[in-house]
C-alpha cells in the first residue's frame, strides 16, 4: 500500500505513480535546519533530487515545508527558536521565510524545475470561498509544471487564525490539491503501540484502517523541540487526509534522499483512505473549526447516519453565536460529534425552533420555515 503514494517507476504494482497523479511532501523544521539555524542545504538538495525525478516520472508534486520561524529566529537572534512570543514568531517567520523559499527556489531551477510560493492561515482553508480559490491556485500551478512551496503564513496568523503545525496543512493541502497522497517526512519513522524514546518494546504499527483505534497512541512530543505538532497532529492530519480520500504516510526524513529511501523500504506509518469523497463533502470532514455545535436527540442520530437531513424536532440544544451558512457541528446524545454541516439558520432562530415540530416553525420565527436545520446537501458524516 505504501506504493500508493509513491513508487519507482518500474516497480510491479498496481500503485504506481499514475494512481496517485498528486502528492503532497511535508517537510519538518528538524530536518530542514540544523541546531544552529542554519538550512541543511546538502540534505534539502538530495530531497529535491528526490522530488524532480517524481516529476520527471509523471507525478505532480506540492511541498509544505516547514523552517521559517527556525531560520529567521538565528537571523534575528531570538530567544527560544523564535517561539518566546506571537510577536517573536511573526517577525522570525517574516525574515526566515525568504531565505526559505529563496533556497527552494535555487535548488529546484538546478534540475529545470520552477517553483512557486503560497502562504495560506487558517482561514483560506476553512471559508469555503478562500478554499476554492486556493484550491483553483493549486490546480494550476500543478498542471503548468510548477513545485508548489507552501507554509503557514505566520508572520501575520494569530493564535485564533492558525493550523499550529504543517502536519495538519499538508493533509487540508492535499483536499484543496485533490491529491491521492500525503507524505509526512519527520524526525520520527511511524507511530507506535507506545513511545519508543521510554519503551523498548514499542513496535511500529506499519498500516492503519481504523484511526480511532489509535489516536490514543499518540503524544504531543517533539523530539526536536524545535517543531510544533508531535504525533498528536500527525494523527489528526491522517483525520483530514483520510476523509479527503488520499492516503497519508508517517516516515522518517533522515538521512540524503529521504523520499527515495521511504519508497524503496516502505518503513513508515501508512492511514489507508478507504474511497475518494466528493470535493465539498471532504471539505465539510477536514475542517478544523466551527462557528457552534447543534445537540441532537439519538432519533436524529440515526436519521443522520441514513443520510437524512437534520430536523428541528431532532435538536435538544443550540451552542455558539452563527449565522445561516456557517459551519457547525452535529453532535449526539454524548456529546461526541458525528456530522459537520452548513447551518440553514442563525443561532438565534435555531434556539427558537429547537424540538419543535416544523408546522410550528412559521409561527415562532415569523416568516416561512426552511425544509431543516443542516440539509443533508451540505453535511458530511464523521
Amino acid at each position: 500500500m505504501v506504493a500508493g503514494l509513491i513508487a519507482p517507476s518500474n516497480a510491479a504494482t498496481p500503485f504506481a505513480p499514475a494512481a496517485c497523479p498528486r502528492l503532497v511532501v511535508k517537510v519538518g523544521s528538524a530536518l530542514l535546519v540544523d541546531a544552529g539555524g542554519a538550512i541543511r542545504r546538502d540534505w534539502l538538495a538530495s530531497l529535491v533530487a528526490d522530488v524532480a525525478e517524481r516529476v520527471r516520472a509523471g507525478q505532480q508534486v506540492a511541498i509544505v515545508s516547514s523552517g521559517a520561524i527556525a531560520l529567521g529566529a538565528r537571523r534575528l537572534r531570538l530567544p527560544k527558536g523564535g517561539r518566546a512570543s506571537l510577536e517573536d514568531a511573526q517577525a522570525a517567520a517574516a525574515t526566515g521565510q525568504i531565505a526559505l523559499a529563496g533556497t527552494w527556489a535555487a535548488l529546484l531551477h538546478d534540475h529545470g524545475l520552477t517553483a512557486a510560493q503560497m502562504l495560506l492561515t487558517l482561514d483560506d482553508l476553512e471559508d469555503r470561498r478562500r478554499y476554492l480559490n486556493a484550491a483553483a491556485t493549486l490546480d494550476r500551478l500543478l498542471k503548468l509544471g510548477v513545485v508548489p512551496i507552501i507554509n503557514e503564513n505566520d508572520s501575520v496568523a494569530t493564535e485564533e487564525i492558525r493550523f499550529g503545525d504543517n502536519d495538519r496543512l499538508a493533509a487540508r493541502v492535499a483536499g484543496a490539491a485533490m491529491a491521492g497522497g500525503v507524505i509526512l517526512l519527520s524526525d520520527v519513522d511511524g507511530l507506535y503501540t507506545t513511545n519508543p524514546a521510554s519503551d523498548p518494546d514499542a513496535a511500529l504499527i506499519p498500516r492503519v484502517d481504523d484511526i480511532a483505534s489509535v489516536a490514543h497512541m499518540a503524544d504531543r512530543h517533539s523530539a526536536s523541540g524545535m517543531g510544533s505538532g508531535g504525533m498528536v497532529a500527525k494523527v489528526e492530519a491522517a483525520r483530514i487526509a483520510v476523509a479527503a480520500g488520499a492516503h497519508l504516510a508517517i516516515a522518517s526524513g533522515h538521512g540524503d534522499h529521504a523520499l527515495a529511501s521511504f519508497t524503496e523500504s516502505g518503513r513508515g506509518t501508512l492511514f489507508v483512505a478507504a474511497s475518494n469523497a466528493p470535493a465539498r463533502k471532504a471539505w465539510l470532514r477536514g475542517g478544523l473549526t466551527a462557528r457552534g455545535t447543534i445537540h441532537v436527540d439519538a432519533g436524529a442520530c440515526a436519521a443522520l447516519r441514513e443520510g437524512r437531513s437534520l430536523l428541528a424536532a431532532g435538536a435538544t440544544r443550540i451552542e455558539g453565536r452563527f449565522a445561516r451558512g456557517d459551519l457547525v457541528v452535529l453532535a449526539g446524545p454524548d456529546a461526541r460529534p458525528i456530522a459537520r454541516g452548513l447551518t440553514e439558520y442563525a443561532d438565534t432562530d435555531a434556539a427558537l425552533i429547537v424540538g419543535r415540530r416544523s408546522d410550528e416553525h412559521e409561527a415562532l420565527l415569523g416568516y416561512a420555515p426552511r425544509a431543516a436545520l443542516v440539509h443533508r446537501n451540505h453535511m458530511a458524516l464523521l
